[in-house]
């Protein structure tokens, strides 16, 4: 009995140190808006005649088939079900035709919306009152779940017939936007509207982002705890395989970073877990991608079969960024090895699946000429922020980050600060510099005159200028993606640029809102 108690208190510690590893609660965090359906918003639905659209991942959080649920709830009459790519229990391979049938208990039909048709027909909706839509997504805007949503929208507005989307987590959080935005002459199934890489919504956010285009009858059940700052482990939730390649959340997470390469030779393997090509040397591109700054992450260099890579070993969940580090990992295995850019022209008929990938021939031509990925990523950046002040309109309020100050421990030791850090809008943690630097042993100088601070540390010295992206150490030009500003008459800082230039650590917990830094001795890091 005193062992198991041993036991309790020290997983305990492990679930609530800063930076500790994240364990799924026995309750979840997080209440489902399949059940929040149920509890609140059952009106919707109560003596309807009900189509849902959904797979095997429409679970409520213990696990049960929303499928049972509405067929067992007298109230309603659940009249047909709608697949979306992989079917209605999601085992058909990849770009599968798919049949629709009759289903086998409840005797009622089940329409594939990956077969002879992608968007339900007059016919399939002409039976119901409502379309519910309950499939979880990737967080991916290439993953064809929400094409699905997307074209449920236009065919219920079309045929009108409401739809409820019952919202579910963004599995990789809502902090994460990264990567190319797609031009409207790329829309297709594989990418349905102007959306980046990793759009950072749920399917809740993603139908008002897409009704502002399509105008249907929209209402979306929000769920209940969960916070944009969360990736799907920290929900509490047991993860169902979305597809066949997507069985766990590694898969989940390397799937933007390792499968961006369609016709071009550049190939993921092992359920985007690897990433390489023929003729790649695996070392000197784990040694690029090491080097990149890419965080959260480290590329080991392993040989296979179809040539050399690198498998992705993601050391912190919140802080990887899966679109940001597929880019670097294309343009890089481009610089060492020969690999080509598919061509193709700008009409659905006759456009390659590269394009379609990435939204944009733009990227293929960076590529061609021999672009870095630091030039690749500036060239999508504005873009990208335009998108970013669009997404606001439609992101759901009671899913912003939960409040409370932000704890920054410097080897465990927490500073005080005179002026509380920040999350700015491109979700940076932002803390007064001199603080920061006098904790990591540095001094600070400030200059008024260019509003330049300069930061020394043994052998190193950073500068950063207010409003400037850019951070020169040791006298060499670094690009940020947000901007130092001034603050209750404090000069605020970007902390884990900050630290990271000196050579530390950083890892940041959203659950327990805390950035830990860990010191290393003090060397010439750069």
């Amino acid at each position: 009995m005193i062992k198991k108690i041993s036991v309790f208190f020290m997983l305990l510690v492990l679930i609530t140190l800063p930076g500790g590893p994240v364990f799924s609660a026995e309750v979840p965090l997080v209440k489902l808006g399949n059940e929040v359906l149920m509890d609140k918003y059952h009106y919707l639905i109560e003596g309807k005649n009900v189509g849902l659209v959904t797979n095997q991942s429409g679970v409520n959080s213990r696990g049960v088939s929303v499928i049972d649920i509405l067929a067992g709830d007298s109230s309603i009459n659940l009249v047909a079900l709608y697949g979306p790519e992989h079917g209605i229990d999601g085992t058909a391979r990849a770009g599968e035709y798919v049949e629709s049938y009759l289903h086998p208990q409840l005797g009622i039909p089940v329409y594939s919306l990956y077969g002879s048709t992608r968007m339900p027909t007059e016919e399939m909706l002409s039976g119901i009152d409502v379309l519910l839509f309950d499939v979880q997504d990737i967080g991916a805007r290439t993953y064809t779940y929400m094409s699905t949503l997307n074209y449920c929208m236009v065919a219920a507005e079309k045929y009108d017939k409401p739809i409820v989307v019952l919202d579910r987590p963004n599995p990789l959080g809502g902090m994460i936007v990264d990567g190319p935005v797609l031009e409207t002459p790329y829309k297709t199934f594989v990418g349905v509207d102007n959306l980046p890489m990793a759009h950072g919504m749920t399917a809740g956010e993603l139908a008002q982002y897409f009704n502002r285009n399509i105008g249907a009858e929209l209402y979306v059940v929000p769920m209940e705890g969960y916070k944009r700052t969360m990736v799907f482990q920290d929900t509490g939730l047991k993860w169902v395989p979305t597809s066949p390649n997507i069985p766990d959340l590694d898969s989940l997470f390397g799937y933007m970073a390792t499968g961006l390469g369609e016709g071009t030779g550049v190939r993921q393997a092992d359920q985007f877990k690897w990433i390489g090509g023929k003729g790649l040397d695996s070392q000197k591109y784990a040694d690029l991608l090491n080097s990149a700054g890419l965080e959260g992450v480290k590329f080991i260099p392993e040989e296979k079969s179809v040539g050399g890579g690198v498998r992705l070993q993601i050391l912190d969940y919140h802080t990887f960024n899966p679109a940001r580090t597929g880019i670097y990992a294309l343009a890089y295995a481009f610089s060492l090895g020969d690999f080509h850019v598919p061509k193709g022209g700008q009409t659905p008929q006759d456009m390659v699946m590269f394009d379609k990938v990435m939204g944009s021939n733009k990227i293929g031509l960076y590529l061609e000429e021999g672009l870095t990925p630091q030039q690749i990523e500036a060239n999508y950046t504005p873009a990208l922020n335009r998108f970013k002040e669009e997404r606001k309109k439609y992101l759901i309020e009671d899913y912003e980050p939960l409040p409370g100050d932000i704890t920054v421990l410097v080897d465990g030791r927490p500073i005080d600060f005179d002026s509380p850090p920040f999350i700015d809008s491109s979700n940076r943690i932002i803390v007064p510099v001199r603080f920061v630097t006098e904790a990591l042993g540095g001094m600070v100088g400030w200059e008024p005159a260019s509003r330049t601070v300069t930061i020394l540390r043994e052998n190193d010295t950073v500068l950063f200028r207010i409003n400037s992206p850019s951070a020169v150490v040791n006298g060499e030009v670094k690009a940020m993606d947000t901007v130092p500003v001034l603050k209750n008459n404090r000069t605020m800082v970007p902390v884990r640029y900050i630290s990271e230039y000196f050579g530390a650590q950083v890892e940041w917990n959203a659950i327990t809102r805390t950035v830990s830094i860990t010191v290393r001795p003090f060397e010439n890091n750069f």
